[in-house]
């Protein structure tokens, strides 16, 4: 409860330094006339297709709370969740250009693979722009790598933490997303590719995974959210967990946005426990039917911390 106590108060306090700083509405640049899918840049689970603008960073942190329910919920165990904490993140993200973002977070991470540092690139080739046929979707594509600087065990034990030299510690992930606003309604598909350095003997190095979202507006500012992954293994990697008790299931997140002068809020509720995809994509074993979902929560707020002197109306 201290560290969660700690996160938040840390949030409120660079809320408030950046008062005058913040910027929520979309530069009158005409390059950034465009249709914008998504508001935020996760949705719960995954990211989203948007970018920001030139010269403009996010502030984020997301927390993700035990089990409401199962074995481990209820109110005799953590209070629903609340007073457990599975993963934590505190990210930045910046426009370094109009479609070319860079990203570095620290994760506390969930499971045997703890305290993680995560550099990404967000890039996006094309826009969907209103009643422009040549524009009809918003592509992006993103990648990362991420490091584990957590004590390792020992390597005899050949678990996934057994990191055997410094390169064994990093995962990177490869994504495409792919989304189109409909009206109201916002749908994204983002297949990604992850390679983890070192697993343990039986499990896959390489994985594959499809993702889906949504978003779908109840008012002006009140949003549905919703996303889900589908990760392929192979039978030998599904057996090999299989007789160690270990059962996967796919990650959906469901919530909502609730968008404010200022900062973004989403209020989540998801059977993944860890935060980054370079984590939750191979190793969720929670599941809804069982009651192993959390609640979980994601603040964002925005700053100029540089004005492209390029960009009309800025």
């Amino acid at each position: 409860m201290k560290r969660s106590l700690f996160v938040v108060v840390l949030f409120i306090v660079i809320n408030s330094f950046g008062q005058e700083t913040t910027i929520i509405k979309t530069p009158t640049n005409p390059e950034f006339i465009n249709t914008k899918v998504f508001y935020a840049q996760k949705v719960i689970n995954s990211k989203s297709v948007e970018v920001h603008p030139k010269g403009i960073m996010d502030f984020s942190i997301d927390h993700y709370f035990g089990d409401i329910a199962g074995d481990n919920g209820g109110v005799k165990h953590g209070f629903f969740g609340l007073d457990g904490i599975k993963d934590v993140r505190i990210g930045f993200q910046l426009g370094l250009s109009d479609r070319l973002n860079i990203l570095f977070a620290r994760a506390k991470g969930s499971g045997f693979v703890t305290n993680q540092y995560e550099w990404g690139l967000k890039y996006q080739a094309m826009r969907q722009k209103d009643n422009d046929p040549s524009h009809p979707l918003s592509l992006t594509f993103f990648a990362n790598d991420v490091l584990s600087a957590m004590k390792a065990t020992d390597t005899a034990l050949h678990l996934e933490n057994s990191f055997e030299d410094f390169g064994s510690r990093h995962s990177q992930i490869v994504q495409v997303l792919v989304a189109r606003k409909f009206g109201k309604l916002s749908l994204q598909l983002n297949p990604l590719y992850l390679h983890t350095n070192y697993v343990e003997p039986g499990a896959q190095e390489n994985l594959f995974a499809v993702g889906g979202a949504l978003r779908l507006p109840l008012s002006k500012k009140l949003v549905l959210l919703a996303d889900y992954f589908h990760t392929f293994r192979s039978q030998e990697s599904i057996d090999f967990f299989a007789s160690k008790g270990i059962g996967f299931h796919d990650p959906f997140g469901i919530g909502l946005e609730i968008i404010t002068e200022g900062h973004v809020f989403h209020l989540n509720f998801t059977n993944a426990t860890d935060i980054l995809e370079n984590r939750f994509i191979r190793g969720t074993t929670s599941s809804w039917g069982d009651g192993e979902f959390r609640w979980a929560f994601t603040l964002t707020r925005n700053f100029v911390v540089f004005k492209d002197k390029k960009a009309k109306g800025k």
